[in-house]
């Protein structure tokens, strides 16, 4: 369980909605009305539902200890069947030969081949053994902040659905350029900018109607400033912050079925390899990266394009290693070290985009890209 031990990867999440004026009451009613529950034999194909983070089968919350401070600790529990495709294939051959048999056809109609196929479907569904998966969730309510414990858009749209219908209040991915969370003079200055910055004096980049490229424009630069000193980048008005990259190196350029992708890999990224790719147009989309700041290391692979942290290793903890004599403390100690790693990154981000507004951007930052690619 990645917010109480080990490792943790996760989304941000933006909470809109009117809080009720008893919220804590509010909350554990609706929590334990649409608390996980077994389904009965039948072929649904999901159940779904909220369980205690610290006893999964805990579907009561009778001792109340989701509640950590200002935060709020729960589980979001999917069961799912499925029925593999090769077995349905077969039994679909099988049942295709048994319904032709004594007769003329050589095959089924349009229609009644995908009602076998329905049919099938069901009663397999019916016979097969659903799969537990457990995502969490980590919930300031009066920060309007979420951090939700998946990387998957098919669970985040399932978690999406039941937690509006539970707490009526909707989600929305943290993005740090979307425009309605922005001043409105940095809103319009990002919906001037052109589709990712160009290392060429040629061909210059094409408009687009929104600021996504900005991630990956965000992780191209921050590789760029973590040569530039080795590894020191000067945020300003911030203590200096420490960021290298580490291993694994992604780059892409293009969408969909045209995109083109490379991997550098290794104990330290080939530069060379990458270098080359940044050339020919292609940007990082995650990296492998090591951040210190104030005597604090941590290690994650990071996802520009949803701004994601996946297998987050955290700072050692004094009380790690001890009986959890104070677990409230233990955890608040946690989610803050997870806290700061988000925090460094989105100053690091702001001070990329106050950068790519500014006309020092052309004037200063590109020669210098132009000139670290060179080397």
């Amino acid at each position: 369980m990645g917010f109480l031990k080990g490792t943790i990867s996760f989304s941000r999440c933006r909470v809109t909605g009117e809080a009720p004026g008893s919220f804590s009451d509010f909350f554990d009613r609706q929590l334990k009305k649409y608390a996980f529950q077994e389904p009965a034999a039948g072929a649904d194909e999901k159940s779904i539902g909220w369980t205690s983070l610290e006893n999964i089968l805990d579907t009561q919350f009778q001792t109340a200890d989701y509640a950590v401070g200002a935060y709020l600790l729960f589980c979001l529990r999917i069961d799912r069947k499925a029925v593999p495709p090769a077995l349905l294939r077969v039994r679909l051959l099988e049942g295709e030969q048994r319904a032709l048999r004594g007769t003329e056809k050589t095959r089924l109609s349009k229609d009644g081949r995908r009602k076998l196929k329905e049919s099938l479907q069901e009663d397999l569904l019916k016979k097969a053994h659903p799969v537990p998966s457990f995502h969490e969730i980590l919930w300031a309510p009066s920060r309007e902040r979420l951090l939700f414990g998946s990387l998957s858009r098919k669970v985040f749209m399932d978690f999406e659905d039941l937690f509006k219908v539970s707490f009526r209040h909707s989600l929305k991915p943290y993005l740090p350029w979307d425009t309605a969370f922005l001043d409105s003079t940095t809103a319009r200055k990002i919906a001037s900018l052109s589709k990712g910055f160009t290392l060429e004096t040629e061909n210059p980049p094409e408009r687009q109607t929104d600021a996504s490229f900005l991630g990956r424009e965000f992780l191209t630069w921050l590789w760029f400033k973590s040569e530039e000193r080795n590894g020191r980048i000067a945020v300003p008005g911030k203590d200096d912050v420490e960021v290298h990259f580490l291993r694994r190196v992604v780059l892409e350029s293009g969408a969909g079925e045209y995109s083109e992708t490379v991997v550098c890999q290794g104990l330290h990224a080939d530069l060379r390899e990458g270098k080359a790719a940044l050339r020919e147009g292609k940007r990082v989309r995650e990296a492998r990266i090591e951040l210190k700041r104030e005597s604090q290391d941590w290690e994650f692979t990071f996802k520009a394009d949803p701004f994601q942290f996946q297998s987050m290793r955290l700072p050692a903890s004094a009380g790690e290693n001890e009986e959890a004599s104070d677990r409230e403390g233990l955890i608040l100690e946690r989610i803050y070290r997870i806290e700061a790693a988000m925090k460094t990154m989105d100053d690091l981000f702001d001070f990329f985009l106050r950068r790519r507004l500014s006309p020092q951007w052309a004037s200063e930052e590109v020669p210098r890209l132009k000139r670290w690619l060179s080397l």
